[in-house]
């Protein structure tokens, strides 16, 4: 079955661009090594909540919107392998410098997750 990364992130407004480009050099380069699917998706009705919501994962702040992004992979041990490989990538590597990085990294929410049901 089907295994898949997530992340949600908070993204200035005036950095998506800037995030849009680091996404699209980066999916590039996960899809060639193998994942399944690259997704990135911002939100535009995600309301704060009273006890948990989108915004306040992140510690929303003003003038940021969340993006909420997954990779889906054949299975975990295609996932490691991948990730491995993506994170030795040259092209990859100058975003993963949290300096070079368009959004908070301290504030990003990710996870590893087993796909349960696929319709």
């Amino acid at each position: 079955m089907a295994y898949v990364d997530g992340f949600v992130i908070p993204v200035p407004e005036e950095k998506l661009e800037a995030y849009k480009k680091m996404s699209r050099e980066c999916g590039a380069v996960w899809k060639e090594f193998g994942a399944l699917e690259f997704r990135e998706t911002v939100a535009d009705d995600a309301p704060p909540g009273k006890l948990t919501s989108f915004p306040q994962s992140v510690m929303l702040e003003e003038g940021e919107r969340v993006v909420f992004s997954w990779i889906v992979y054949e299975s975990r041990a295609k996932r490691d392998e991948i990730n491995d490989r993506v994170m030795k990538d040259p092209r990859v590597a100058a975003y993963m410098d949290p300096a070079n990085m368009p959004f908070d990294a301290k504030r990003m929410i990710y996870g590893g997750f087993e796909m349960m049901i696929d319709l």
